[in-house]
C-alpha cells in the first residue's frame, strides 16, 4: 500500500489524490454579485449540506494553487454576504463546466455558459433557471483554512428560500432521485451521473441488527461475501427459525439440489445471489439450511 505524508507532496499532486479519493462530490453552482452588481457564476465540488435546522449549506472556494489568488465568488460573498446555490443535473453539466472558465472580473458567466438569469425573492444574486433546485442563501460565516495556494475557504450559507422544479417531484411531492438526475464530481475530468447507477441502502433507524460479529464464522471466512454482503446479513434483526428453514427447503426444488450437491461453495453462491437481489432473509435461510 502506498503511504503518503501530505507534507512531502506538491500541492497539485496532493490535490489530485484528494479529489480522486473523496467522491463523488455534489456540485454547487454558486451565483453572486460583485460590487458593481455584475453577476458571477461558478461551480464548486467542495460542497454539501451540514444542517437542516437551521438549513445550512457549505461550499469552499479554494485559493488558486498556481498563484495563490482568490476566486471572484469568495470576494463577492465577503462583500455582499449573499449567494444562490443551484444544484447541477445531467442536462446542464456541460454548461456548468463552461462556467468554471476563469473569465476576467466583470464578465457574466451566465451569458458565457448560456444559462438563464431569473430574479431571486429574498437575495440579490440571480438564480439559474435551468437548475432543478435553487437555494437562496445568506452568508453567515466565512472560515479561511489557510493562506497558501490550495487552502479552502468555508462559506457557511443559511438557506432562506428554496425553489424546486415541479417536474422532478413524485406523486407524493418528494424529489424523485431519477427525475432530478444529479451529477457529481470525481478526480480529474470524471463525473458521475446518479440516474445511471442508483441503489438503496436501508438505514437501520428503527431496527437493531444482529451485527457482523454475530454472523457465523463459516460465513465470514468463506471468502464469498464482501463487506456490503456482511453488512446486509448483520442488519437482520432476527434469524429464521428451524421451522422456517425446513419449510423453505421443502418448497424449493432448486435449494434441495444445491444442498444435495455436497458442495458448500454452491450454497454460498446461491446465498450471494439472493443478497445481490436484496433478499436477505432468503439468503440467511440458504446459509443456515442443512
Amino acid at each position: 500500500m502506498l503511504t503518503i505524508d501530505p507534507k512531502e507532496l506538491t500541492t497539485p499532486k496532493l490535490h489530485g489524490y484528494l479529489q480522486s479519493a473523496v467522491g463523488p462530490r455534489p456540485i454547487a453552482l454558486a451565483s453572486t454579485l460583485d460590487g458593481n452588481n455584475t453577476p458571477n457564476l461558478s461551480p464548486f465540488s467542495f460542497f454539501n449540506i451540514f444542517s437542516s435546522n437551521p438549513p445550512v449549506l457549505i461550499f469552499s472556494p479554494s485559493r488558486r494553487v498556481r498563484d495563490n489568488s482568490v476566486k471572484h465568488t469568495l470576494l463577492n460573498a465577503e462583500l455582499n454576504r449573499e449567494v444562490v446555490i443551484n444544484v447541477v443535473n445531467y442536462a446542464m453539466v456541460e454548461q456548468t463546466s463552461l462556467s468554471s472558465t476563469e473569465y476576467a472580473s466583470g464578465v457574466n458567466e451566465f451569458e458565457k455558459a448560456g444559462f438563464t438569469m431569473i430574479p431571486s425573492q429574498t437575495v440579490k444574486p440571480y438564480r439559474v433557471k435551468e437548475a432543478p433546485v435553487q437555494f437562496e442563501c445568506r452568508v453567515n460565516q466565512i472560515i479561511a483554512l489557510g493562506t497558501e495556494g490550495g487552502a479552502g475557504n468555508l462559506i457557511l450559507c443559511e438557506v432562506l428560500k428554496m425553489h424546486i422544479d415541479e417536474s422532478i417531484l413524485d406523486a407524493n411531492g418528494a424529489i424523485d432521485q431519477h427525475k432530478i438526475d444529479l451529477v457529481s464530481r470525481l478526480g480529474g475530468n470524471w463525473y458521475s451521473r446518479s440516474s445511471e447507477g442508483l441503489f438503496e441502502v436501508e438505514k437501520p433507524l428503527t431496527t437493531l441488527g444482529i451485527g457482523v460479529d454475530a454472523i457465523p464464522g463459516f460465513v465470514k471466512e468463506s471468502g464469498f461475501f464482501d463487506g456490503n454482503d456482511l453488512g446486509k446479513l448483520g442488519n437482520t434483526e432476527t434469524l429464521p427459525t428451524d421451522e422456517e428453514i425446513d419449510i423453505f427447503v421443502k418448497e424449493s426444488f432448486e435449494i434441495k439440489a444445491v444442498l444435495s450437491a455436497d458442495d458448500e461453495s454452491k450454497k454460498f453462491l446461491k446465498a450471494k445471489e439472493y443478497l445481490d437481489n436484496n433478499q436477505v432473509a432468503t439468503a440467511w435461510k440458504v446459509l443456515l439450511a442443512k
